[in-house]
């Protein structure tokens, strides 16, 4: 439960905003990043974003975690745009026989796609640290994001804590036994673990839709009511897509 944007600064300014405005204001700022030509704009929102996260208390660790996966396909987008596509050589060399050329518009549109990439999982990790998983539910809710989806989404974020939890009890208990001390017992520990997980998710799902029968549920999942919009609020909201909106232009 590490992850949860609870745990972090809940008195800066963004955790008590309206969720409903911080989604609009996020569906903005990546419709801009998305379709700005260039690097300015992207890099510009990665660093505020970066800043924004440093301000509400995230662990560097966190946001290594977080940001190391799309880092890594950015990386993988630039070296194959670098050197698959492209027709102005800027770097020519010879690797065990093998003449190998990087190309200089590959290496823009490959430095152009990763500076996308950056600032959109910004956007979203700043979004998902200064907003709690009820308040982007409720907002769905508001927008009227389908019923089915939003109960799937619940239920979901409820039990994938829940079984990484049971799944980190089981291979601490193999570990102890010596279950990873070589190949061959590791490849049956882990099989012995993914079958336990499964087991494990059946039995929840049958104990949680019995309790839920028993307490009345008719199919729906009530939601939080829906506050008016604070004109403050949605002042500052309109202020800010503005200013990144002249950003984009520029």
């Amino acid at each position: 439960m590490n992850l949860l944007p609870e745990r972090f600064n809940k008195e800066q300014i963004l955790f008590g905003c309206d969720a409903r405005l911080k989604l609009i204001l996020a569906a903005m700022l990546l419709m801009m990043v998305l379709t700005h030509d260039g690097f300015f704009f992207p890099l510009a929102v990665a660093a505020s974003g970066l800043l924004l996260c440093a301000r509400m208390g995230v662990p560097s660790r966190i946001l290594l975690v977080r940001f190391s996966e799309p880092a890594f396909i950015a990386l993988v987008l630039i070296v194959l745009k670098s050197f698959c596509t492209g027709g102005i050589p800027f770097v020519a060399f010879s690797l065990l026989g093998l003449k190998i050329t990087m190309y200089a518009d590959g290496l823009r549109e490959g430095l152009m796609i990763a500076s996308r990439i950056i600032g959109s999982v910004t956007v979203i990790a700043v979004l998902s640290f200064s907003t709690p998983f009820t308040g982007i539910i409720s907002a769905l809710s508001w927008f009227r994001v389908p019923k089915g989806l939003i109960e799937i989404s619940i239920f979901a974020y409820r039990y994938i804590f829940m079984l990484f939890e049971e799944a980190t009890v089981i291979y601490n208990a193999q570990k102890n036994r010596l279950g990873y001390s070589n190949l061959r017992r590791g490849l049956s520990s882990f099989g012995i673990l993914a079958g336990s997980l499964t087991l494990k998710s059946l039995e929840h799902s049958q104990n949680t839709a019995l309790a839920m029968r028993q307490r009345g549920y008719d199919g729906t999942v009530p939601l939080a009511r829906h506050k008016s919009f604070k004109p403050l609020e949605v002042a500052v909201s309109a202020l800010l897509i503005i200013l990144m909106g002249l950003l984009w232009i520029l």
